[in-house]
């Protein structure tokens, strides 16, 4: 599936506010998002991206606060695309926004996508081929501020910019004639190449860490690595959504 620019693929749903909003809370910070808050010009970031369906209709949505306070958001609806595609094209459009602000600001960018957030740091490689291009435009957009740092969140973290996304997929869920919820699609099946791919890759992470864990060390790798690598090449690959399992 190839994607082009993300600001082409934003319809008229956009909707750009530039001033504070009513009613938008400050989201816990971290420690070593306090220490670089504590510095002057931070911009603090969150962003979110979604689909309904996976690939299916999707959103994205970013608040861009600056000492606590919510200067600008935006949120918007997509094409159909998946939502780590989503996620990516949500964080693009905050850098962008942030760009115009000024890009003598220090960024902290939050995001509930761990996968997102390890590719950007560099601890995932991106193999999936539809991402790779915004993962490129991405670090193009890092490169033109003096620092910037990526910080995984969870989704209730992440309040302001998840509510924003979900009233984008909501209206565009509606029927522009009657106003009534559109009739569910049906699950989307991955092609037979695309699932000899995923489980080729899904193996190879299992049979790693059973090979290791047969020289006697059920703890290196330790299981919850496992986990979150075997998740990490299922959500790449789109066949899980975002969202994880506590």
């Amino acid at each position: 599936m190839s994607i082009g620019p993300p600001r082409a693929l934003v319809d008229g749903l956009s909707l750009r506010v530039y001033n504070a909003a009513p009613g938008l809370g400050a989201n816990p910070l971290t420690d070593q998002e306090r220490i670089l808050m504590s510095e002057p010009a931070v911009l603090l970031i969150n962003t979110d991206g979604a689909a309904r369906g996976n690939p299916g209709p999707a959103a994205f949505a970013y608040v861009i606060s600056r000492d606590g306070t919510p200067i600008a958001q935006e949120k918007g609806c997509l094409g159909t695309m998946t939502n780590n595609q989503a996620e990516y094209i949500a964080m693009i459009r905050a850098l962008e926004h942030a760009e115009r602000l000024g890009t003598g600001h220090r960024l902290v960018v939050r995001s509930d996508s761990e996968l997102m957030v390890k590719q950007m740091r560099g601890e995932y490689s991106v193999k999936n081929a539809d991402l790779r291009e915004l993962y490129g435009q991405a670090q193009r957009l890092k490169r033109r501020f003096n620092s910037v740092t990526f910080t995984h969140v969870p989704r209730a973290e992440n309040g302001d910019a998840d509510r924003l996304c979900n009233e984008a997929l909501d209206g565009e869920a509606r029927s522009p004639k009657s106003g009534s919820p559109a009739k569910s699609k049906k699950p989307v099946v991955l092609p037979p190449e695309r699932t000899e791919a995923v489980r080729t890759e899904a193996v190879a992470c299992l049979r790693s860490a059973a090979q290791a864990w047969a020289r006697g060390n059920p703890e290196n790798p330790p299981p919850e690595a496992v986990w979150e690598q075997l998740w990490s090449v299922l959500e790449e690959q789109g066949v899980l959504r975002k969202t994880r399992p506590s």
